[in-house]
């Protein structure tokens, strides 16, 4: 219980920050302001200023928006595709069509996020959207795999036995039956490739392929800051900051909620 606290109110404090950047933010991070450049944390620039002058408090708070924005819609698609998948995998588990879904996700894991990302900016062009798809499409098998082998389990329990005997077909039994039991471990999954979306974001950004400039992006900010960090190591420190505790947060809320599901898992003392 004591993780999911911890990790709750670090993922509240960027979500937090995202909302409000939606409507005010400090200074107004597409403001060059060349003579403030470089400046040290402040009164008046809590978190100092960049090579432009930006506030980097400001930027922080509006790259949340991407980076939160790009991992919910990566999870959602990973879920709204792996899911199904999974479920109808497990209901045909032995034929064909079980087959190809897995020879298919297993297609996909042997290339990484970010080769996938560069494959599709190779065609489309980097971009945020084009991140989203990246990110998107690596974590379909991720939840297909984990749906099936959770359904797997199911499908010889008595209550599945009775559905299919009450003249119950796959599909129903998968919706009625199966989802609502593998759900904890797909909520649990989901801010696990939270967390992992968000460092793909930071990732994608750094190299050039995610949220294009003057977008503020984490990852942007790190590969900005990158040429700079003996003269102005905060622009470096704040936004890894961000990353690191938002993925903590996460994390812990992740194997909090874990524990909470499964109480076999609960450690002595936690």
């Amino acid at each position: 219980m004591r993780n999911i606290i911890v990790g709750l109110c670090l993922t509240m404090v960027f979500a937090l920050a995202a909302l409000v950047s939606l409507v005010w933010t400090p200074f107004d991070v597409t403001q060059l302001d060349i003579s403030s450049k470089l400046q040290k944390p402040s009164a008046t620039h809590w978190f100092g200023t960049d090579h432009f002058g930006r506030d980097i408090l400001s930027m922080i708070m509006v790259g949340a928006q991407t980076s939160i924005a790009v991992a919910v819609v990566a999870v959602v698609i990973g879920m709204g595709f792996g899911v199904p998948l999974g479920l109808w995998a497990a209901a045909k588990r032995g034929s064909l069509l079980d087959e190809v879904i897995m020879r298919g996700n297993d297609l996909v894991f042997a290339f990484p996020s970010l080769l996938i990302a560069i494959m599709i900016t190779a065609v489309f062009g980097p971009s945020a959207i084009n991140a989203i798809i990246a990110i998107g499409i690596f974590n379909i098998p991720v939840f297909a795999r984990l749906t099936r082998g959770a359904a797997l389990s199911l499908w010889t329990r008595d209550y599945i036995l009775s559905a299919r005997v009450s003249g119950k077909g796959a599909a129903r039994i998968s919706v009625e039956h199966i989802l609502p039991n593998v759900m904890n471990l797909l909520i649990v999954q989901g801010t696990i490739q939270f967390s992992l979306g968000i460092l793909a974001e930071a990732a994608l950004s750094y190299v050039g392929l995610g949220v294009q400039p003057p977008t503020p992006s984490w990852g942007r900010m790190l590969a900005d800051s990158q040429t700079l960090i003996s003269l102005a190591p905060h622009m470096a420190l704040f936004p890894g900051f961000a990353i690191i505790l938002t993925v903590l947060g996460l994390n812990l809320a992740g194997d909090g909620l874990r524990d909470l599901f499964d109480p076999r898992l609960r450690r002595v003392g936690r």
